[in-house]
């Protein structure tokens, strides 16, 4: 049976790789193994979500704390993290081998305002004021794990707090863009990219939970 990224892979035979990355002025190398999403390079998706945030200044000085959920080797959250070190950033993910991976890539790139643990979802995530939540969703493990950190980001947030995903449209951007706005009674597309939403929702005193 084949192995999932988005599965612990810590059984798989290793087979590591090293890749660069730029990002605002930065260049970031991160190492990446065998049974970790995107392996070869940093992916479409989320180099487009780095872009929208980057480009909509969704991070500000004044924020505080940012997760990011299903962060892999770290592509996303020690990006930010590198460009944004007065922010505390969480990441989080299913996978020991991703995980271990992220924090090598932490120390790698002289990344210290991180912290990195082993959640499925929010499970283990215990703190719920953070001003921004990520993710590129895992979308091979299915809409209802995709939903459920739509769902569950709400209560993780601050007010005035975003959600924001990348999420292609053939594998169920629309569907996505609807429960955003069913959990936090909006949803904005910060961008389309060949195919790829950026979705960002906001966390508000009008929300409907």
């Amino acid at each position: 049976m084949a192995h999932q990224y988005f599965e612990d892979n810590h059984t798989l035979e290793h087979d590591y790789q090293t890749i660069s990355f730029n990002y605002l002025d930065q260049t970031l190398s991160f190492q990446t193994d065998s049974g970790v999403f995107s392996r070869d390079a940093i992916d479409f998706g989320s180099r487009t979500l780095l872009g929208a945030l980057d480009d909509c200044r969704v991070i500000t000085n004044q924020d505080k704390k940012i997760l990011d959920v299903g962060c892999g080797y770290g592509a996303m959250g020690l990006s930010l993290a590198k460009t944004h070190p007065n922010q505390e950033f969480h990441l989080v993910d299913i996978s020991e081998r991703a995980l271990e991976l992220a924090k090598q890539n932490a120390q790698k790139n002289a990344i210290e305002n991180v912290s990195i643990y082993t959640s499925d979802g929010y499970d283990q995530v215990t703190e719920t004021d953070f001003n921004h939540v990520i993710s590129n969703p895992p979308i091979r493990a299915g809409k209802k794990v995709v939903h459920r950190i739509i769902e569950e980001a709400y209560n993780h947030l601050v007010s005035n707090g975003t959600l924001t995903i990348v999420i292609q449209k053939k594998q169920g951007a629309p569907s996505a863009k609807k429960k955003m706005t069913q959990i936090f009674g909006n949803v904005e597309e910060l961008t389309r990219n060949k195919g790829y939403w950026i979705l960002q929702s906001v966390k508000t005193n009008d929300d409907i939970l």
